[in-house]
């Protein structure tokens, strides 16, 4: 059974607690610190659209779009579907001559509430724009333009997210490279946004992120691809989440130094390119905005160097959360267990 991460207290007890696993290795695949089974393959699901961006600026069709930070943070992003998300998503297809009917992940409505009020209150609907993951979609709409050829682009794009489709190889050829890990024999799913996603040992998933922070292992054109999508994203945060999201939130503060993305079910990975390390952590339960976020700002504070007040004081804020009622009162707090936060201390003295 894995060990519990992150404790929910009422008052002075213990209420509810959420198990799971943590991976933390170095960009030649050491493993640095660990709790929980982090051999068993789980789905990362959206933690991992860094990796999956990759074909989208490797086969030159970001420079050949002429893709700005913005948009290519976006192609990272699981975002809200406010205004700057919409537009930025239509502004990358119109540069390959597409509008949102190429888009095949689906229509949900926004995830910032006053934007879905705002959309409601004027008469209209949401559109696949809207969707979270828009902007990844935009992005592999763009490499299928290219990977088109003398292809009519419209028709080659058609069925994009199937896994035999030549985006989704490129893409999934990617995340296999990058990670280390046989897709071709791993169990497959279909994501929330309809294209495949396939199941990795949490271990292969810290080192694919230690190798995204550090280049490690990593192809000079690839390594080169995978700073330029972070150094995007720390120029353009509010495009990989939004408002008040937790993602956003951190990498506005930390810049380069953090890469961090959340992913449905309990999911989160995070390239640390100072330290050379990649985390990658599964909640057992699937708890993404009480648990996941926790235990990820616990594992920043004990593995990233906190250069003044306003990073220190932005984790403890998130790795130890107050919990208010609706009238407002103080009841409780969520917070990252004492073995979670041990991890860090032990590291850093079997270093010494």
């Amino acid at each position: 059974m894995n060990p519990v991460l992150v404790e929910a207290w009422r008052g002075n007890a213990v209420e509810s607690f959420h198990r799971g696993a943590v991976a933390v290795v170095d960009g030649d695949g050491a493993l640095v610190a660990s709790l929980g089974d982090i051999e068993r393959p789980v789905y990362p699901r959206s933690a991992i659209k860094l990796l999956q961006a990759l074909p989208l600026v490797e086969s030159g069709a970001a420079d050949r779009f002429g893709l700005s930070d913005e948009e290519l943070a976006l192609a990272c992003a699981s975002h809200n579907g406010e205004p700057a998300h919409t537009r930025t998503a239509a502004a990358v297809l119109a540069k390959a001559g597409l509008d949102e009917s190429a888009l095949e992940c689906g229509t949900h409505w926004p995830y910032h509430e006053p934007s879905a009020r705002a959309l409601a209150a004027a008469g209209a609907a949401p559109s696949a724009l809207h969707n979270n993951c828009s902007g990844k979609h935009a992005g592999f709409a763009c490499l299928g333009c290219v990977l088109a050829g003398a292809h009519e682009p419209r028709g080659f794009l058609a069925g994009y997210g199937r896994p035999e489709h030549a985006v989704m190889r490129e893409v999934t050829a990617a995340v296999a490279a990058v990670t280390g890990c046989d897709l071709a024999r791993a169990a497959q799913g279909t994501d929330g946004c309809s294209i495949p996603t396939y199941a990795i040992p949490l271990r292969q998933l810290a080192h694919g992120f230690a190798r995204a922070a550090s280049g490690v292992g990593l192809a000079p054109g690839r390594a080169a691809a995978v700073a330029r999508l972070r150094r995007a994203v720390a120029r353009a945060p509010f495009m990989v989440g939004g408002s008040a999201r937790f993602d956003t939130r951190v990498m506005e503060v930390f810049g380069e130094p953090v890469f961090c993305k959340v992913g449905a079910e309990g999911m989160y990975c995070a390239a640390l390119p100072d330290a050379g390390l990649g985390l990658a952590i599964k909640v057992d339960d699937g708890n993404n905005s009480r648990a996941c976020e926790v235990a990820m700002a616990a594992l920043l504070e004990a593995f990233v160097p906190l250069r003044d007040d306003a990073e220190r004081s932005l984790l403890a804020s998130l790795s130890d959360v107050s919990l208010r009622n609706w009238r407002g009162l103080d009841v409780g707090r969520l917070t990252a267990h004492d073995s979670l936060r041990r991890l860090g201390s032990a590291t850093k003295r079997a270093a010494v």
